[in-house]
């Protein structure tokens, strides 16, 4: 065999999954169709916080004599765009540099099975080469995810690509589905003063979220001038005009939506046509490539991680899977000394990085309760923040959710000012096994927002001091 390990796919979960394997001694080989970092750090995770950072600094420049400073401006949107991908360029060359100082060989091309342990490698150019691996792993990564009422034309009906480098910002736009991607973009095109209306099929936005946690981002956003349209559902789409007229279906009728551009994000797919898995026999089911808790797919030396195997469609899960997909293909080579743990999927956070920011862990309040807990819940509110009230953004609450009989943390779901940068203390202590008790005895700094996290778990018990 040529290598050991070859990786097809370098986003959060192949380029990490091909630097673990070089350090634990495995000659390997990555191959990329497109940029190094894959759609996370090219067109996803990264520049999108760009974008997300430069719309707060609009609303910081539009409420800015709140902080007692008189100051205007308009955004330049094209500058806005530049900025978000010279963002993304250099967080490209950082993962270029990891390559070269693993002594990793990029291939660059697009990558298909075409024997077991066999990769047929196509360039740009169309020219090719077959690569032999003992191990592969797909990291494929996934896309916008298309309705038949939807497709994707690139200019008036456009998916998340397109959305971070429009010409210019559109008057209005409308936004279909409500999970992380809809509002983040929501909340950046808002800010930007385009007219925002958001469609969710769904009862409520953000539905994958705590119940509380969508009440108060819709009350936010409508605050703001967002209008938002659940238990609705866009049928038809028309855009012969200069804009797109989207018919949607309501609980009390039909209506129709006029708009410059429509934003489809209802969704990803997994990026697994074409990449001859038929051809060896791998397994897939409801559009995911099948694997066991190590990655390791049906066909013996060939493994999956990230969004083209069935986790949660997150970066750090695909960091986290590649991580143990490699270590278990080492410790079986011989090349490290224990099996990894598996991953624990209802231990991984979610953060969405729309102002205000939401984070999560764990079970909601129905799961908890429909799970057979017996729980305890505190709500903490950020208006009673001394830090929120000076960083002017006292909106939002930190909840905890804990089992009354034995004290486990059992999930934490936040809405505020930089809360996703809290959310691992809650994965943390949830991984350590940790009960109220500890977290109430370990001092929390004052004044910052983490120590809400306390408060609220007072609220739990009872104990509150701040409320």
């Amino acid at each position: 065999m040529a290598y050991d390990v070859i990786v097809l796919g370098s986003g959060p979960g192949g380029y990490v999954a091909a630097i673990r394997a070089a350090q634990l001694g495995l000659k390997t080989a990555i191959i990329e169709k497109e940029s190094l970092g894959g759609v996370c750090l090219n067109w996803g995770c990264i520049p999108t916080k760009a974008l997300l950072k430069s719309a707060q600094v609009m609303e910081y420049v539009k409420h800015s004599k709140d902080f007692g400073i008189d100051a205007t401006g308009t955004p330049n949107f094209e500058a806005v765009i530049k900025r978000s991908r010279g963002v993304a360029d250099k967080m490209s060359r950082g993962v270029q540099f990891l390559m070269k100082k693993n002594k990793i060989d990029v291939l660059m091309g697009f990558g298909k099975l075409v024997a077991k342990g066999k990769l047929e490698i196509t360039d740009k150019d169309g020219k090719t080469q077959i690569q032999e691996a003992k191990h592969i792993i797909i990291a494929t990564g996934g896309r916008s995810r298309e309705l038949p009422t939807m497709k994707i034309d690139g200019k008036k009906i456009i998916g998340y690509r397109e959305a971070m480098v429009l010409p210019q910002t559109p008057k209005s736009m409308i936004i279909v589905g409500s999970g992380a991607i809809g509002v983040e973009f929501a909340y950046f095109y808002n800010s930007m003063g385009t007219k925002v209306t958001i469609v969710e099929f769904m009862p409520r936005i953000v539905p994958v979220e705590d119940e509380d946690i969508s009440k108060e981002l819709e009350k936010q956003y409508k605050k703001n001038g967002i209008a938002i349209m659940t238990s609705s559902e866009v049928t038809s789409v028309d855009t012969s005009g200069e804009g797109v007229k989207a018919k949607v279906k309501t609980a009390t009728g039909e209506v129709i939506l006029e708009a410059d551009v429509l934003l489809s994000a209802v969704g990803v797919a997994a990026n697994i046509e074409g990449i001859g898995l038929e051809t060896v026999g791998i397994k897939t089911d409801k559009g995911r490539i099948v694997v066991n808790p190590y990655g390791q797919s049906n066909v013996p030396g060939h493994y999956a991680i990230g969004d083209c195997s069935p986790g949660q469609a997150l970066a750090h899960v695909a960091s986290r899977e590649a991580i143990i997909c490699v270590e278990a293909i080492a410790y079986n080579e011989n090349k490290y000394h224990h099996m990894p743990e598996g991953l624990d999927y209802n231990n991984v956070p979610g953060c969405t990085y729309c102002v205000p920011e939401i984070a999560s862990v764990g079970y909601t309040e129905k799961q908890a309760k429909d799970a057979g807990y017996e729980i305890k819940v505190g709500k903490f509110p950020l208006s009673a923040s001394g830090k929120a009230s000076a960083a002017g953004h006292s909106e939002g609450f930190i909840k905890v959710i804990f089992d009354a009989k034995y004290g486990e943390w059992l999930g934490t779901h936040m809405i505020g000012y930089n809360v996703t940068e809290l959310i691992a203390e809650t994965v943390t202590a949830r991984k350590l096994e940790t009960t109220y008790h500890e977290v109430l005895n370990s001092i929390h700094p004052h004044p910052t927002i983490s120590e809400s996290i306390k408060d609220a778990i007072e609220v739990a018990y009872g104990e509150a001091i701040h409320l």
